[in-house]
């Protein structure tokens, strides 16, 4: 049984956490701002996405959709395609509806607390607690991977992390260390430790504004903690990409996936999960006759890995959507349809 610490002690805590956190804090793009709908766009990017990566995207969105109106307004097709490259694209399309939402319910004006954010599609309790606390000052806390590994590392806490079972026991420690002024600091000062200190592998204890009161630190636990539990290899899946067009400047063919799947709503060189005869009949059926082998593309995605062989085709027939897709249309890769990034890298491999 882990004993929450009394509030005079979380208050030290805090406090030491925070004289760290105004001395050493990263300048980034979204730091320093109230907006809540910036805060929240910089929130939703940051989800499984590395800093250096949002940090390229999240002025250029900002620009595009610079109000969450302007963002409920735009087509879907146009926000996945400032999004395409960001990955996770079911971010981006629940974002959107959030966006709709708030501006057919609540007149534009986002929820100022935890509850009213997480009642929002695609907001959980971790976003919430993030946008509530920084954008309005609210005392709630915000647990993301860097804040749990703080916790099980300060709190000698002896639970696989990312399971329910830890989110239950880290839940009320976050919220006990979460102080009344400047919450939303606090909670960007525990993240900021953990992405830049407190690290997956040989963490900076001597940097540490906390190893003093770290209970791993003290008995010298600090590598083995937190539990983490072994990811199961991800399985390989084979996929034939055709590569049918007029060349640069004159389009390729390309195929739209649905809005509820992988890449959903992206448009990308068609592709069937098969290869050898069954591929060539497939794409075939969608009026393309596959040629000279151009190569491989390898995608690693989080269950799964993508090892796409790219081939050169020709136009046959009337061309046709053939599963999964929706739509297909011969359009230049720079244009305004967004694309994923194995789109980019299979038109990448093939020059297009």
């Amino acid at each position: 049984m882990i004993a929450i610490p009394e509030k005079k002690d979380a208050e030290a805590l805090s406090a030491a956490l925070l004289r760290w956190f105004d001395a050493h804090a990263r300048e980034l793009p979204w730091r320093g701002s109230r907006d809540p709908y910036a805060i929240w766009v910089s929130e939703i990017m940051l989800q499984q996405t590395r800093v250096e990566t949002v940090k390229a995207f999240y002025g250029r969105f900002l620009e595009r959709f610079p109000t969450i109106r302007a963002l409920a307004a735009a087509p879907t097709a146009d926000v996945l395609s400032a999004w395409a490259g960001l990955g996770y694209y079911r971010r981006a399309r629940a974002m959107h509806a959030a966006a709709r939402e708030v501006d057919e319910r609540h007149g534009g004006a986002i929820p100022r607390t935890a509850k009213g954010l997480s009642d929002l599609p695609g907001v959980g309790a971790y976003t919430a607690g993030a946008v509530a606390s920084i954008a309005f000052g609210e005392r709630a806390s915000a647990v993301d991977g860097n804040v749990a590994r703080v916790l099980c590392r300060l709190f000698a806490l002896e639970v696989p992390i990312g399971t329910a079972q830890a989110a239950r026991k880290l839940a009320p420690l976050a919220d006990a260390l979460v102080p009344a002024d400047r919450p939303g600091d606090h909670n960007q000062a525990m993240m900021e430790l953990g992405a830049t200190v407190c690290t997956p592998r040989s963490p900076a204890c001597s940097s540490c504004p906390l190893a003093d009161v770290c209970v791993a630190r003290r008995a010298g636990r600090e590598n083995d903690l937190p539990i983490v539990t072994k990811k199961r290899e991800a399985p390989v899946v084979r996929l034939t990409a055709a590569i049918a067009g007029e060349g640069k400047g004159r389009g390729f063919v390309l195929a739209r996936r649905p809005y509820d799947g992988l890449y959903g709503g992206l448009w990308e060189p068609p592709m069937t999960e098969a290869t050898g005869p069954r591929a060539k009949k497939t794409l075939l059926a969608g009026g393309l006759e596959l040629g000279a082998d151009l190569g491989s593309v390898r995608h690693v995605l989080t269950h799964r890995v993508l090892d796409v062989s790219v081939k050169r085709a020709r136009i046959r027939a009337p061309l046709r959507p053939i599963p999964p897709y929706e739509e297909v249309a011969v359009a230049e890769p720079s244009g305004s349809r967004g694309l994923s990034t194995l789109a980019r890298k299979i038109l990448e491999l093939a020059e297009c």
